[in-house]
């Protein structure tokens, strides 16, 4: 069995986990799971073989600190626009909106 990513929920999960630099148990026990199975959980998710509900992928992006849209993202720039979107305010995410707006106009 390979320890390679066979779904796009674990890709961007493997890539926002270690980015936050944090081991599979420690993120496991972050997200209430009990420490003896915390590692083989995410495992399982990373490597597609179970997809996490949606609140549990609610909890993993809140620890890893991503939106959780980017983990169903197909898109690896949009994925990487949702990243660098996250956190935000309402008033810069509109001034976002407009400008692409103004692109789609000029197309």
């Amino acid at each position: 069995m390979s320890n390679r990513p066979q779904s796009l929920f674990g890709l961007r999960l493997r890539t926002a986990r270690e980015r936050a630099n944090l081991p599979q148990d420690r993120l496991g026990v972050m997200i209430g799971l009990d420490e003896g199975c915390s590692s083989a959980r995410i495992s399982r998710y990373e490597t597609g073989i179970h997809q996490p509900s949606f609140e549990v992928a609610e909890m993993l992006a809140k620890v890893l600190g991503v939106p959780t849209a980017y983990f169903y993202c197909a898109n690896d720039q949009i994925a990487e626009i949702l990243l660098n979107l996250d956190g935000f305010t309402k008033a810069e995410l509109v001034s976002v909106q407009n400008s692409i707006k103004r692109i789609q106009k000029k197309r």
